[in-house]
């Protein structure tokens, strides 16, 4: 068991930090001011860079890292700010994963490529307004015939719709109940019947879009199948890496929280002395050092242990929901050590607490994981409609 980073991992966390620092603030204060996410110039920079598809194979244009590189670096792209890092955040452990490792190889070779090269961007699309946390009650329908698939459904709270490119879309592909039926299907954005609801306007998150997807007998190629019906138990197996990611946006809030407020109270004076200097504000550093340091621990375990390229769902889980917790204990602190500052739209600390909230309730909320959790531990699933 080795807690330190290799020099590898250290070359390549020192050139995410040098390169976000310098580009990233005001690609961040852009998309908070205008609500729009980086542009395909930007793409193209984190492209050209190596950023995009750190963890996918070389095969398909990425670096062939593991997902600890991957998270290393988006983490550091989160201490910006979260719509910064979204681009990251779906390369490296988005949808693009279930391509990579259950689509076919021509779908693979004419996707991922180009995610990877900044030309494209992917987004999960698997909420329906009857169906958040009850994933399973989706009733978006795909009808396999003829070498084709029309879908036909309403997806909610699709983080990229209408600004994504691609869409890998859960749906029903088959007559069987519950996650027996259930499948995905990859839908580019200009395909005939596929619009798209307004933007929300959602507390945080300003420049990560969401919007309603709608399918009016959208058809594309049989081939576009990533996983069939049957397949829910593997679209999960990849949607726990997207976990990690998740915690680590998590992460990046808190850690980007401490590093400025750490900074903050060493500048700031009252009663002729720095904030440091006040043992209260020691201790509340003190706490909050603790749970950066616990959560960052516990993602890179699950990217660690993972299997198969695919972390387990309860290493996931339980580093997702720790780093959801914390983040938003970690920057409401150093909010409040930053007084009228940090509540100041002058300053990141407000709009990293209104983010700290979304990751909590974005890609599996914190209570449902931890039934999750749970169930890994006993070793059995419990059904929340009895």
């Amino acid at each position: 068991m080795n807690f330190q980073l290799t020099d590898e991992q250290k070359q390549l966390q020192a050139a995410a930090i040098k390169f976000a620092r310098a580009e990233m603030p005001s690609v961040a204060e852009h998309c908070e001011e205008t609500g729009h996410p980086p542009d395909k110039a930007m793409l193209k920079k984190l492209g050209d860079m190596g950023f995009l598809g750190i963890n996918i194979p070389q095969s398909l244009g990425g670096l062939g890292l593991g997902n600890l590189e991957a998270l290393l670096v988006l983490e550091e792209f989160a201490k910006i700010s979260s719509a910064s890092a979204f681009p990251l955040f779906e390369a490296n452990v988005g949808p693009v994963h279930a391509l990579v490792h259950f689509a076919s190889d021509k779908l693979k070779q004419e996707v991922v490529p180009k995610v990877c090269r900044g030309e494209m961007v992917l987004a999960v699309s698997m909420s329906e307004p009857q169906a958040g946390s009850a994933l399973t009650d989706l009733t978006t329908r795909g009808e396999v015939k003829n070498g084709k698939v029309v879908l036909n459904g309403q997806k909610r709270w699709c983080s990229g719709g209408g600004h994504s490119d691609g869409y890998l879309v859960y749906a029903r592909l088959s007559e069987d109940p519950g996650s027996k039926g259930i499948g995905a299907v990859f839908v580019e954005k200009d395909t005939p019947g596929l619009s798209f609801g307004a933007q929300e306007a959602l507390m945080g998150f300003r420049g990560v879009p969401s919007a309603d997807i709608f399918l009016d007998n959208v058809e594309v190629p049989e081939s576009n199948v990533v996983v069939p019906a049957g397949g829910f138990r593997k679209l999960m197996e990849a949607f726990d890496l997207e976990r990690c990611g998740n915690a680590t946006m998590a992460l990046g809030q808190a850690s980007g929280a401490l590093e400025d407020v750490l900074e903050y109270v060493q500048e700031r004076q009252q009663f002729g002395k720095e904030l440091v200097d006040f043992q209260g504000v020691q201790i509340k550093l003190a706490e909050m050092q603790m749970r950066v340091e616990a959560a960052r621990l516990l993602i890179h375990r699950a990217a660690v242990n993972a299997e198969d390229g695919l972390p387990s769902v309860i290493d996931s889980s339980v580093a997702k929901c720790f780093a959801n917790e914390i983040c938003r204990d970690v920057t409401g602190a150093a909010l409040q050590l930053m007084g009228g500052y940090g509540y100041s739209k002058a300053y990141p600390m407000e709009r990293r607490m209104r983010d700290a909230w979304g990751w909590g309730i974005a890609g599996g909320a914190i209570d449902i994981q931890k039934t999750n959790i749970t169930a890994a531990m006993v070793g059995r699933r419990f059904d929340q409609r009895r």
